[in-house]
């Protein structure tokens, strides 16, 4: 008798902003109180660069492509066409090519399965090397954005103590807001990309849970989510991706000192503080207490 493989997507390890001018950004979130990780530049064929944002459980990258080439095509064209933001979130798993295997199995399909690595700046100076295992959904599997799956294989050159301490009191991801014009069609569809989901829909939000602490996925029409952020223009986000990060901080009253003296518009939400795309490369980032 053979067994089913079990649901190997555990939740969401971390997001991505793709964006316009890398260092433009990476300035913006560091005036912003942020901790950044030195430059991560990946190899020579993918023509791309990073920071990192660490928490300690999960965190957020800046993406940006720093020299045109083949690979990094498709990239570019999502920039052209869909604008700077919030683009894409990668889930927690143990192995890649094992939850290929049994994605297959439950009938959810998948692409790209590949390992890459890049070299490490570290804090004392020296060099390590980050390894990764990927592999994404197709877009067929996933309503709108880009969705894939992460194998962290050096752990410890990713998760650096003192790239988690931050001056805005930043301490990890809360949740992950999208536009959507048919959350209740969208939510299911999404909600199968993870082991342990769920769906609730309450005033106007849909909410994707996705696994034991882990950020959730939240939906709303455009209109609600205008509603949510309503002194902030959302015509400023990537069209057909994710729209807000929900950061959750330990103080406020320290992040509010931080974001004054970014001289950023600051705007009450109902649940903390936000601030609009144009200082965030792209996306809105609303901060809440932990």
């Amino acid at each position: 008798m053979t067994h089913a493989l079990p649901h190997p997507v555990k939740g969401i390890d971390h997001c991505f902003a793709l964006v316009d001018d890398l260092d433009h950004a990476a300035a913006q979130y560091k005036a912003l109180g942020f901790t950044l990780s030195p430059r991560g530049t990946h190899s020579a064929a993918k023509g791309t660069a990073n920071y990192t944002i660490m928490f300690p459980d999960d965190y957020f990258e800046l993406l940006g492509v720093v020299t045109p080439t083949e690979l990094n095509a498709s990239r570019r064209e999502m920039l052209a066409t869909m604008g700077q933001g919030l683009h894409a979130i990668a889930c927690r798993i143990d192995d890649a090519e094992a939850a290929a295997e049994a994605l297959g199995a439950l009938g959810i399909t998948t692409q790209g399965l590949g390992s890459f690595s890049r070299p490490v700046p570290l804090p004392d100076g020296s060099e390590g090397t980050a390894a990764f295992s990927t592999v994404s959904f197709t877009s067929d599997e996933t309503p709108f954005g880009t969705v894939f799956m992460c194998q962290h294989k050096t752990r410890e050159t990713v998760w650096i103590p003192e790239l988690l301490e931050h001056a805005n009191t930043a301490c990890g991801l809360d949740a992950v807001l999208a536009i959507s014009e048919t959350p209740e069609e969208d939510a299911p569809r999404f909600a199968r990309l993870w082991a342990d989901s769920a769906v609730q829909t309450a005033d106007g939000l849909t909410t994707i849970t996705t696994g034991p602490n882990s950020a959730p996925l939240i939906l709303a029409t455009a209109e609600r989510m205008a509603a949510l952020y309503p002194d902030i223009d959302i015509s400023g986000t990537t069209k057909g991706a994710f729209t807000a990060l929900r950061i959750k901080v330990r103080s406020l009253e320290t992040l509010r000192d931080c974001l004054k003296d970014a001289n950023v518009k600051i705007c009450d939400t109902a649940s903390g503080l936000a601030v609009g795309p144009e200082f965030s490369a792209g996306v809105i980032l609303e901060f809440v207490a932990a």
